[in-house]
């Protein structure tokens, strides 16, 4: 017998995580064992008891089976296998249909199957997938030039991800500190991070991660941060003007924390902190940039302007890609060989993502993003704040979550048997909600539907 271990988000009960150990059998049966842990990672759902639930088909029975065998288990999946996607909407592959407002955890800004996106990624396929960065490729360099031209950054650094740009912004950091200060011996080279926030599950990315259950078992992280209340504008400056700090990083929307809003006076006063300081302003923008607001970037908002700014989920629609924009002085920092990557921005990531950035950068689908944003979030007042377990509706743009006073799981599930996958965040009290751009007022409506009707579940837990 063999057996793969799967940690549940302590989010989905506050008191503590849960250790979900599946074993599999000789005869190809599945038997879950579970235990309370302190320490876990971030999924929303347990790991699924195949004993139990007799609505998987053969087709989802086999290869949930063949995941548990093949597969680390690092993640405790939605008991779901999925086939195809057109629009907003996913089929499993037993044929049933569901409402998708997870977009891939907000990547699939285009939603699934985009005639745009599939005809960049085919040609550029046909023509040119990989060099590496030792050669010239065009896609890089207009997709370069795209991300300064609508930003505030004068020079882009391109990387595979969220959390690998966050890790080239911490040494983008280091490295100018030390270019700014040639002769001290008392460089600033410690970090401010928030609470609630995430930033990464490499170890520099993951130090800069608030939740010490994602910490704790690869301690010892990388040393230096420190983590201050989310919108606490007196501590932060008083941290910044300390003249140890070398940046700061925040999210101006948290995803993962719960769809939390900075305030645009607490991001003032960062950046005054930093700009009388030195210390540098490096804005999290890995989920609530690149349209996802309303806002081509979610700072713009305040008209607040950081000296970098990391991206990723929603660029290339799909396909893995992440950016630092930085501030010219600080490239001037950054030498040949001071960071590198082999895969990244390769020419059919950056193809795919110019694609992208060309249809959502348009003011015109930006406004519709807003404008659905607020018709949504008021629908979803309407409908759901007289529910005794719905504590807020909150967010901006298509980012939006439903703060609950009960764990949100049970609802997460009914959602699912009922055609609608959604996520949760912060504690595991928030459901979050972040489709497809492109979803249209009907979708939403139907979203908002399905929600209300679901929500009684919450009493039947509550009860039980």
């Amino acid at each position: 017998m063999s057996s793969i271990c799967c940690f549940l988000n302590n989010s989905l009960l506050p008191a503590s995580g849960i250790s979900c150990q599946v074993n599999l059998h000789k005869n190809g049966n599945l038997a879950a064992n579970c235990t309370r842990t302190t320490a876990c990672l971030n999924i929303n759902v347990q790991a699924p008891d195949l004993k139990k639930d007799l609505k998987f088909g053969e087709k989802a029975k086999e290869l949930i089976e063949a995941e548990a065998k093949f597969l680390v288990g690092t993640y405790a999946r939605n008991p779901v296998v999925l086939s195809h996607g057109h629009g907003c909407k996913l089929y499993d592959v037993e044929g049933k249909e569901y409402l998708d407002m997870t977009s891939g955890i907000a990547v699939n800004a285009l939603g699934h199957g985009d005639q745009d996106w599939m005809r960049a990624v085919t040609e550029q396929a046909d023509t040119l997938a990989h060099v590496s960065n030792i050669f010239y490729s065009i896609p890089q360099v207009e997709l370069a030039k795209q991300l300064v031209a609508s930003s505030f950054a004068d020079r882009v650094f391109f990387t595979n991800s969220g959390t690998e740009a966050n890790e080239a912004a911490i040494k983008f950091a280091r490295k100018f500190q030390r270019f700014s200060h040639p002769n001290s011996e008392n460089l600033p080279t410690e970090f401010i991070a928030f609470s609630n926030c995430f930033h990464g599950r490499t170890m520099g990315a993951l130090a800069l991660t608030s939740k010490e259950h994602y910490r704790l078992p690869f301690e010892p992280v990388m040393p230096g941060v420190a983590f201050l209340e989310y919108g606490n504008a007196q501590a932060a400056t008083e941290k910044i003007l300390s003249g140890k700090i070398a940046a700061v990083f925040v999210e101006p929307i948290q995803g993962e924390g719960g769809i939390y809003t900075a305030t645009e006076e607490f991001l003032q006063y960062l950046r005054s902190a930093c700009d009388e300081s030195g210390s540098l302003l490096i804005y999290d923008e890995v989920q609530c940039g690149l349209g996802r607001t309303g806002y081509l970037w979610a700072h713009e908002a305040y008209s607040i302007y950081p000296d970098m700014m990391t991206l990723a989920k929603p660029l290339a629609g799909g396909l893995p890609i992440g950016a630092v924009l930085v501030k010219e002085r600080i490239a001037a920092a950054i030498q040949h060989g001071d960071h590198g990557s082999t895969f990244a921005g390769g020419p059919l990531v950056c193809n795919a993502a110019l694609a992208v950035l060309d249809k959502i950068s348009k003011p015109s689908f930006l406004d519709s993003v807003s404008n659905k944003g607020k018709h949504f979030k008021e629908l979803l007042q309407q409908k759901l704040g007289g529910n005794q377990h719905v504590k807020e509706v909150r967010g901006q743009g298509l980012i939006i979550g439903i703060e609950l006073d009960v764990p949100a799981a049970p609802l997460v599930d009914a959602c699912r048997s009922s055609g609608l996958l959604i996520l949760t965040s912060g504690k595991g009290n928030v459901v979050r909600l972040v489709p497809p751009l492109i979803i249209s007022e009907q979708e939403l409506e139907e979203c908002a539907e399905i929600l209300f009707k679901c929500l009684p579940i919450l009493d039947e837990t509550t009860k039980s």
